[in-house]
C-alpha cells in the first residue's frame, strides 16, 4: 500500500542527493544510490520502486561529466534520458510525484538576459541534449512532476568549481579562468531546501528554475572564492577560445526564476559553504 508521506531519494550519495537526505531527514526518506538501484534497468526500476510504493520520487542521479559526454553520448543519453523515462513510467503507474533535476545546458546561451522556464531549449553539447531527453520523458509521461533546472552547482560532495579553485590555489599562486561565460552559482544546500518548499507548498506542476541569485562569470566567481578563502591567488581572465574544452559552453546561461520567491545571493551562500570547510 502506498504511503502518503514516503519519499524516495535517488542519487543519495551525490552532492545534491546527500543534502536532500538531510533536508528530508525528519520524514525518514528511503535513500538509494547506484548500488541500491540501477535506474537504467527498467524491469528492476519498476519492481524495486513498486515494492516500496513511495508518494514522491526525487531523482538526483545523473551523468554529470559535461566533457565526457561528448565521447560517451550513449551512456549520457541512457542515464540522463532513457532511465528518466523508466522513473517517469513507474511514478505514473504508482501515482507518485516525480521531481527531476535538469540544467542550464538545455539552452544555447545566446540570450544575454538569461532564460525563463518556458523559453525554447536548444542544447549546445551532448550533455545538454541528454538532459533535454530526460526533461522530455518526464513531460511526455508524467502528469504530476517538477522539473527543476539549476546551474553551477557546488557543495560538499562531488566535484565542483569552488573546491577545484581552492585546491588549485593551494598549489599555484596564479590561475587562468574564462571571463566570457556567465551564469548563476547554486549551493546544493539551498537547492535541497527549495525542493522541499516546492513539494510542501504544493506548487503547480511544471518546470522551475532554482539557483542562488546574482549573475557572475567564472572569472569573478573564482576571484570571490579566493577572497572569501583568504587565499592570495592571482586570477587572470581568458576567453573561451583560449581555454578549449571538448564540450562547447554557453556564453550566457543565467536561469530566470519567475515562479518562486528568490533564493539568497550566491555570495552569501558561498561564504557559508567555505566557512563550513
Amino acid at each position: 500500500m502506498r504511503s502518503d508521506k514516503l519519499i524516495l531519494i535517488l542519487g543519495a550519495k551525490g552532492m545534491l542527493g546527500s543534502e536532500l537526505s538531510v533536508v528530508f531527514e525528519d520524514l525518514q526518506p528511503i535513500c538509494w544510490d547506484i548500488d541500491d538501484l540501477d535506474i537504467t534497468n527498467e524491469d528492476v526500476v519498476q519492481k524495486r520502486i513498486r515494492e516500496i510504493s513511495p508518494s514522491v520520487i526525487i531523482n538526483a542521479s545523473a551523468y554529470t561529466n559535461v566533457d565526457g559526454a561528448e565521447d560517451k553520448q550513449d551512456i549520457a543519453n541512457r542515464i540522463n534520458g532513457t532511465a528518466v523515462g523508466h522513473l517517469a513510467k513507474t511514478a505514473r503507474t504508482i501515482g507518485a510525484k516525480l521531481i527531476h533535476y535538469s540544467t542550464d545546458y538545455v539552452f544555447n546561451g545566446e540570450n544575454e538576459s538569461g532564460y525563463k522556464e518556458n523559453d525554447i531549449t536548444d542544447p549546445l553539447n551532448a550533455y545538454g541534449r541528454s538532459k533535454l531527453l530526460g526533461e522530455q520523458a518526464v513531460k511526455n509521461i508524467c502528469e504530476e512532476y517538477y522539473i527543476i533546472r539549476t546551474s553551477w552547482l557546488f557543495g560538499k560532495k562531488g566535484k565542483n568549481f569552488v573546491d577545484t579553485m581552492i585546491n588549485i590555489g593551494k598549489e599555484k599562486r596564479e590561475v587562468e579562468v574564462v571571463d566570457d561565460q556567465f551564469g548563476k552559482p547554486t549551493y546544493a544546500v539551498d537547492l535541497a531546501e527549495r525542493t522541499r518548499e516546492l513539494i510542501e507548498n504544493k506548487m503547480t506542476f511544471g518546470i522551475y528554475h532554482i539557483t542562488n541569485e546574482g549573475q557572475t562569470s567564472w572569472f569573478d566567481f573564482a576571484k570571490k572564492i579566493y577572497e572569501v578563502s583568504e587565499m592570495k591567488v592571482s586570477v587572470t581572465p581568458v576567453s573561451s577560445e583560449q581555454f578549449s574544452r571538448p564540450a562547447k559552453r554557453a556564453n550566457y546561461s543565467s536561469l530566470i526564476n519567475t515562479k518562486m520567491p528568490s533564493s539568497r545571493e550566491w555570495q552569501v551562500a558561498l561564504k557559508e559553504y567555505i566557512k563550513k570547510q
